[in-house]
């Protein structure tokens, strides 16, 4: 596969990596795979493989997006905690949704860690092939369908449980399959839980916060342990672009949900699933 920065200039450079935060701020939050995507749309391109650097610094831009959006509720839930500690009072609401957020967390920490440790070939692995990505995405619309039909829309977030954070965390680590989509398995599951569209979306970009964050961070130790060399201003421009689109892509998400269901990304996902398998089937 050709380096995705071979014989480029730096406009040409700036270009690509200005696409790729795009699609990396759209794929991240809302319920398609950021993973399919990153991988996919380059090739589609015939940019080649981007390769972990640049992937790893965009992604600081969806880090980025997720904490100043909901830089609120994170200060509510940090002193919904401490109250808690202070007073003893672990029924109110913030706590329990950080307790929630902490329980939930802790399946896919654990999962990385494994997949890290015993998996070293995991990332050229077949599950990250194209075929595979595409069925899963398909599968995994499926899913989400089914959540959407039977799914009671009635818990809030203020109903919020320990219960609710393991059985969604547990869910979150599917996400580690490329094409299941972190932002779609606990988004499914929560509305699979009878979750609100909304709640079940905000509770899951909440969930998310920590394992983007800690998947981010290990990813660019990797590269600069690595000393990959990377063009800075091409990669300033893909963080910034990733940065932006993911705080749009949040607030439209929570928005639409309030009075849409999900059905549009049940069926993107089986266009996407589709076109990556008919792609497939005609390389050589």
């Amino acid at each position: 596969m050709p380096e995705f920065s071979e014989s480029l200039s730096l406009l040409s450079l700036c270009w690509r990596y200005l696409v790729l935060g795009i699609v990396q701020g759209l794929t991240e939050f809302l319920p398609i795979s950021s993973t399919a995507h990153l991988k996919a749309v380059p090739m589609l391109l015939g940019w080649g493989d981007p390769g972990i650097a640049v992937s790893a610094v965009i992604q600081l831009g969806s880090i980025f997006a997720v904490f100043a959006y909901f830089k609120r509720d994170l200060q509510s839930i940090s002193e919904g905690i401490f109250l808690s500690f202070k007073d003893g009072k672990w029924s109110e609401p913030n706590a329990r949704l950080g307790i929630a957020i902490c329980i939930g967390t802790s399946p896919i920490l654990l999962a990385g860690l494994l997949v890290k440790q015993y998996l070293p070939g995991y990332e050229h692995s077949f599950l990250r092939g194209i075929p595979s990505i595409g069925l899963v995405s398909i599968l995994m619309a499926a899913f989400l369908a089914i959540a959407e039909s039977s799914g009671l829309m009635r818990k809030s977030l203020k109903e919020v449980s320990g219960m609710d954070g393991l059985m969604i965390g547990l869910a979150q680590v599917l996400a580690i399959v490329p094409g299941v989509s972190r932002s779609g398995i606990t988004l499914t599951t929560a509305l699979f839980s009878g979750w609100r569209r909304s709640d079940a979306a905000r509770f899951s970009f909440l969930l998310g916060i920590p394992a983007i964050s800690i998947a981010g961070l290990v990813e660019l130790k990797d590269v600069l342990g690595n000393s990959v060399q990377v063009s800075l201003i091409p990669l300033l421009v893909g963080l910034l672009s990733a940065a932006v689109t993911s705080w749009l892509s949040i607030h439209w998400l929570l928005k639409y949900l309030q009075t849409h269901s999900t059905w549009i990304f049940v069926f993107y996902r089986i266009f996407f699933g589709f076109s990556l398998l008919a792609l497939w089937l005609k390389l050589p």
